[in-house]
């Protein structure tokens, strides 16, 4: 049972951390990006190609922001 009611409140925080994320948006170039703080970007250190990445930012009125696009990885190994 305690199993269970730990499953429960980890699946509840997990989605009250989710629904306060904002929704990731696609970069657009003709638009501005108004950016204070970034917060994170994707690693993209391991990948040799063309691959999608987001970067979650906060700008100048505090608000937080989520953009996606496409990034050429650094193709670079941890062997």
């Amino acid at each position: 049972m305690k199993t269970l009611t730990t499953l429960f409140l980890t699946l509840i925080a997990t989605s009250a951390m989710a629904a306060s994320e904002p929704a990731a948006t696609p970069y657009d170039p003709a638009q501005p990006l108004d950016i204070a703080k970034v917060v994170s970007v994707t690693d993209t250190a391991t990948a040799c190609d063309v691959v999608p990445a987001t970067m979650v930012y906060i700008d100048h009125q505090g608000q937080t922001h989520r953009v996606t696009y496409q990034v050429m990885g650094n193709c670079t190994s941890n062997l």
